[in-house]
């Protein structure tokens, strides 16, 4: 019985991937999980006859819970916002490109996709943008398309998992109980080991590699220049963030202030757009408030002559992330059902049997998320139901809910790339023009990770007991 609503979610989810391709997080994920909430509800009302009160009660109790990361990740959608019509991640961007060479374009491909998605916290968005302007580049070189799109895929996945704009990150931490930075510094421990194997090894295969041609980015840098005031004063912003961060002010605190700080650079630094996003004829101090607020909350199209560019300076706002809010809801709903019915601790029971310590711990965790990721097809279902399913474990062999939320990332946020038929590995093989099983064997950060955070375990390295200082 205690696998039934499981089942009933995976053929739903299958059944939506294979319908609504990429676009299943539109609505599509979110009515399987109602879907199987429901089942989950009369599978606990046949066998234990529950109250609807008591089912209603866990419920609430779930979602409420995520209220911090409901109101960070509508942060995140406006300091994405601010802080791309500001001008500081396209001068991050300008700046980055100077870098490629052939010799070390793999290593200069992932660390400039790392970078661009360490700033708007998107591997997608990473991807479809700058990773598509790569991979023309490293075709012109004459380099593997496979080799391409995994140091691609590997730049993007390693900022998407470290930045604190990324809604896994956000995720991740939150269903946990982790505090956003604290979840963050934590996975450097086994993050940037891994990101580093990675890089040595494309840094050996492009200097190995026989090839000729050089690619172009000269358009690109030339639509930055034209449309933004490219400057690296304004780079003072993401420092200031780093320092909010670093001296580890609340996640809300700092990103409020980051994205006040994005606005005021705007509307001095960059007026004529701002104006130009108001879609108000005249200037003024009301259409300057009118454009900003829109950047904010909406959407926003800037014109700059480069349809890829124009794809990578296009912001959503918080409206961009009600999709995945709503997702997160509807999550809660069907782990709540779960917990009041008791099928998730029926669910434990049986994986428990194989714990016998850390490693075996993080290792089911990981095995898990993995399993959700190939089983349901979607990253976000795969942290939230790992997560729900461990919290209780983690915390009464008393380790800190930091090694959860890692474990959960090393486990789902990473390896849902790898899967042809999850969302992410739909989407990027579909974007980047390569089938997933030909970019898989040079993922090396996306597959080693979840090895990375074993052996660490294992090792003992900065495992954290609770009330340890």
């Amino acid at each position: 019985m205690v696998f039934i609503p499981f089942l009933v979610l995976i053929l739903l989810i299958t059944c939506c991937v294979a319908v609504f391709g990429s676009a299943t997080l539109d609505g599509a994920s979110q009515m399987s999980l109602l879907a199987a909430s429901a089942v989950s509800v009369l599978v606990g009302y046949f066998s234990k006859r529950l109250e609807w009160e008591q089912l209603e009660k866990e419920i609430t109790a779930k979602i409420a819970s995520c209220t911090p990361a409901i109101i960070i990740l509508l942060l995140i959608g406006a300091i994405g916002g601010t802080w791309m019509v500001s001008g500081i991640v396209p001068t991050m961007i300008y700046y980055g490109m100077q870098i490629i060479r052939p010799e070390v374009f793999f290593v200069s491909s992932s660390l400039l996709c790392a970078l661009v998605s360490l700033m708007i916290g998107s591997s997608w968005t990473t991807v479809a943008t700058i990773g598509l302007a790569l991979m023309g580049i490293g075709k012109a070189h004459g380099f593997d398309d496979g080799w391409i799109a995994g140091s691609i895929i590997t730049g993007a996945y390693f900022g998407d998992k470290l930045s604190p704009l990324s809604d896994t990150s956000v995720l991740a931490s939150s269903v946990s109980g982790t505090p956003l930075f604290t979840h963050i510094r934590y996975m450097l421990f086994t993050t940037v080991p891994t990101f580093c194997i990675s890089l040595t090894i494309f840094l050996i295969a492009g200097f190995t590699m026989d090839v000729q041609g050089h690619g172009n980015v000269a358009e690109f840098m030339d639509g930055l220049q034209n449309t933004f005031v490219i400057s690296p004063w304004l780079l003072i912003v993401p420092v200031l963030t780093g320092v909010m961060i670093a001296r580890r002010w609340p996640s809300m605190v700092v990103l409020f202030l980051a994205i006040l700080l994005a606005a005021i650079v705007g509307l001095l630094v960059q007026p004529q757009l701002v104006h130009q996003i108001s879609g108000e004829a005249e200037p003024g101090l009301l259409t300057s408030y009118k454009g900003m607020m829109q950047v904010c909350y909406g959407s926003t199209n800037i014109e700059t002559g480069v349809p890829m560019l124009n794809e990578l300076v296009h912001t959503s706002g918080m409206g961009g992330m009600m999709p995945t809010i709503w997702l997160i809801i509807c999550a809660q709903t069907f782990g709540g059902t779960l917990t009041a019915t008791g099928q998730l601790q029926d669910l434990m029971r049986l994986i428990l049997r194989f714990v016998r310590g850390t490693a075996s711990l993080v290792a089911s965790t990981v095995g898990t998320a993995l399993f959700c990721n190939i089983a349901l097809a979607d990253q976000y279902l795969s942290i939230m139901l790992s997560s729900q399913m461990f919290k209780d474990t983690f915390r009464e062999k008393g380790y800190e809910p930091r090694l959860l939320s890692r474990s959960c990332e090393d486990g789902a946020t990473v390896t849902s790339v790898l899967v042809p038929w999850n969302t992410c590995g739909l989407t990027q093989s579909t974007v980047l023009g390569v089938a997933t099983l030909t970019y898989l064997p040079y993922c090396f950060f996306n597959y080693l990770s979840p090895l990375t955070s074993v052996v660490v375990a294992s090792l003992g390295w900065k495992i954290y007991r609770l009330r340890e200082k």
